[in-house]
């Protein structure tokens, strides 16, 4: 079974930073890509960062420019610097890992694709 568990959210104004981490623990072959999504209250959990053991980072596009995400060297730190927030960036933010597979390869921002969730770390951006 695989592990995650997120730290770093918060509250913080509008034009503020904040950065992420999720720690992954349990069976390494089963993490090929770490990512971050989000969902806010009456919407779909949306894709927001992925970075997979190719090294390729994939970003939403309202998030472009504004977040970076990292891994550490052993791949079971994942971090999402988010800087410039926006009221919009409001949201509960879940990391998110799961084992290869040709769709997690083409979609990695689909919800679908990953097998494992951490709880979710609260983001409030305020005016």
């Amino acid at each position: 079974q695989v592990r995650l568990v997120e730290s770093g959210g918060g509250s913080v104004q509008a034009g503020g930073s904040l950065r992420l981490s999720c720690t992954a623990s349990g069976y390494p072959d089963s993490r090929y890509c770490m990512a971050w999504f989000r969902q806010a209250p009456g919407k779909e959990r949306e894709g927001v960062a992925a970075i997979c053991r190719d090294a390729v980072a994939t970003y939403a596009e309202s998030v472009k420019g504004r977040f970076t995400a990292s891994q550490n060297n052993a791949y079971n730190i994942l971090y999402l610097q988010m800087n410039n927030l926006k009221v919009d960036d409001t949201a509960m933010y879940y990391c998110a890992t799961g084992p290869w597979s040709q769709n997690l390869q083409n979609g990695r921002l689909t919800v679908a694709y990953y097998s494992f969730w951490g709880q979710g770390t609260q983001i409030t951006v305020s005016s």
